[in-house]
């Protein structure tokens, strides 16, 4: 398999393929004649962009005994190149890894012009525990600087707050959005922007492209269909800046289309498209859970527990409940509330209702930023402290 390697732009692609994955293979005692790399985008390498040159250039360094790793970084500059890279599918001393713009090559991308044949390598900023292990300071002065300036590689390594707001703001106005419209030709950038900014302000939030396109038209007075609301969101998940959580029935065991949760892949990106004005650590914990848990491969929905109930009157009376996150692994379950403070025993109470209507055996967590030593209660819901979530890979087993 051809393994495409894809993320947010900025996350450290080239690094990890040229750099980490290049030393490791170094370690297994791989030398440098069996290791091909080519950085397509550099200058010096502008021949290599016609095809055929690349494709003699390759096999010029793959003629010795053992497996060859070949590894092409931007290789979108290179016409024709899903030939190329399938000419090796069938050569069994050649392992091909290749990176690819976002403007000009993303995961659907891979899907298409693959057909099978193609493994993509997703990767995200750094982990809150990456951005720790490298931190000066405590953990709970590092959580803060995490949730206001997110784990882009280069942000970490800035020595002050103006320099990594003066990054994001550039990093999104001259990266990411000239990505989008040179990819998909989009016109209405000033909408696009204004549905970016939205959606910052309602992480945490269930979102309805129908409504929304209602209070673009009553609030803004543009006309900004639902279809095309849905469209922008689409692309905002191809460039790898928003993820949509979808809404699972749980007794039901359905999935409910709208409306959906959709959630930053980086914070510091979020908090730059407002300003870094909009601080609730309600919602930026809840992203960051959301977060760690896509980056340990879990599958994340938002949960409805429906019940079924009598309001004062006597009336029978339906009512949803939410579960944060149900996270799916393979045939392995969990149920998330994300609660910042449980300080009162109605709080408590509240957070755990709809965990206690849900009957199944799966396990359930409460995560908070309060200071406590994770315990399980009575019924056997595990409450734990965000920092144990957070830097104890295994903190979701029990």
């Amino acid at each position: 398999m051809i393994k495409v390697i894809t993320g947010i732009r900025r996350c450290g692609k080239s690094y990890l393929l040229f750099n980490l994955f290049a030393d490791y293979l170094k370690s297994q005692g791989i030398d440098d004649e069996h290791i091909v790399k080519i950085d397509l985008e550099d200058r010096r390498n502008k021949r290599l962009r016609n095809p055929d040159a690349l494709l003699e250039y390759i096999d010029i360094h793959i003629n010795k005994e053992g497996m060859h790793y070949v590894m092409l970084d931007e290789v979108q500059w290179v016409d024709e190149f899903e030939d190329v890279l399938n000419s090796y599918l069938k050569i069994s001393n050649v392992d091909i890894y290749v990176t690819g713009s976002n403007s000009k090559f993303l995961s659907n991308d891979v899907i298409t012009e693959f057909r099978g044949r193609g493994d993509e390598i997703k990767i995200a900023p750094l982990s809150f525990s990456e951005f720790f292990s490298v931190f000066e300071g405590t953990r709970e002065e590092a959580l803060e600087e995490y949730l206001t300036f997110g784990g882009l590689p280069k942000v970490v390594t800035m020595q002050n707050n103006e320099e990594r707001m003066k990054y994001l703001h550039t990093l999104f106005k001259k990266t990411y959005l000239t990505d989008i419209l040179d990819r998909y030709k989009i016109k209405n950038e000033a909408e696009l922007e204004e549905l970016i900014n939205i959606m910052a302000s309602s992480i945490g939030g269930l979102i309805n492209p129908t409504k929304m396109a209602n209070t673009f038209k009553s609030v803004k007075n543009v006309s900004l269909s639902a279809n095309t609301i849905s469209s922008y969101l689409g692309i905002l998940q191809d460039v790898f800046i928003l993820e949509k959580s979808m809404r699972y029935d749980i007794k039901g065991k359905k999935y409910i289309e709208t409306p959906a949760k959709y959630y930053f892949s980086d914070l510091g990106l979020r908090n730059a498209r407002l300003n870094f004005r909009q601080y609730e650590v309600t919602h930026l914990m809840e992203n960051l859970i959301y977060n760690e848990l896509r980056i340990r491969g879990q599958l994340v929905d938002v949960g409805v527990v429906v019940l079924n109930t009598k309001n004062e009157e006597g009336k029978s009376q339906r009512k949803q409940l939410e579960v944060d996150f149900v996270c799916n692994e393979g045939s392995k379950r969990c149920y998330i509330q994300s609660a910042l403070r449980l300080p009162t025993i109605e709080k408590r109470e509240q957070e755990l209702r709809s965990l206690m209507n849900i009957t199944d055996n799966f396990q359930k967590f409460v995560i908070t930023e309060e200071p406590i030593k994770r315990y399980q209660n009575e019924n056997g819901v595990v409450f734990m402290n965000i920092y144990e979530f957070l830097l104890n890979e295994n903190s979701l087993k029990v």
